[in-house]
């Protein structure tokens, strides 16, 4: 009971934290940008390869793969990016985010909720992930959106100007100045 608390809390608080990330005005970090790029990649290739034992899944990730880059894309068009003395900034759009966020909480709830209403006895291993044409879907699509919205992150990032030092040196002397 207390571990299935402690599980509960865990999958909130990570749903809670990825909602805020997709929604609010967060400070670039390219080390978080190219961990996704990095990661999610490996995550496909693994998920793909246990898909491959489940014939025509591996079509449905590939159609999430596709419909997720392109969500990326049009995420980033919508995405509001501000460089300035204090770093550079983006907001992500609200209603994108959002729709991402009740697609995975949803197909979260829905495999919970198929474990926990299940009339097979819990001596057989619950559904295999790859096995389910909707969740490798979802993936795909949530992890190709991801690595094409880090792409772009890491692409907007390059390509701003830096902020020049004599920027912040005028907003300090006009502050002392003041005083």
């Amino acid at each position: 009971m207390l571990f299935g608390a402690a599980i509960g809390a865990f999958i909130l608080w990570r749903i809670v934290s990825r909602i805020r990330r997709m929604v609010g005005k967060q400070k670039y970090s390219s080390v978080r940008a190219i961990i996704t790029v990095c990661i999610f990649p490996i995550l496909i290739a693994l998920v793909t390869f246990g898909a491959l034992n489940h014939e025509g899944n591996v079509l449905f990730m590939l159609g999430g793969l596709i419909v997720g880059s392109g969500l990326g894309m049009y995420g980033l068009r919508l995405t509001k990016f501000e460089n300035t003395p204090a770093g550079k900034f983006y907001t992500p759009n609200a209603h994108l985010g959002i729709a991402l966020s009740l697609l995975m909480i949803g197909r979260i709830a829905w495999r919970m909720g198929a474990l926990y209403f299940t009339t097979q006895s819990f001596t057989a291993p619950p559904g295999d992930f790859s096995s389910s044409p909707l969740t490798l879907f979802l993936f795909g699509m949530l992890a190709a959106y991801y690595i094409s919205y880090a792409v772009g992150l890491l692409r907007w990032s390059r390509s701003a100007k830096p902020n020049s030092p004599s920027i912040v040196a005028d907003v300090t002397e006009g502050a002392e100045q003041q005083a």
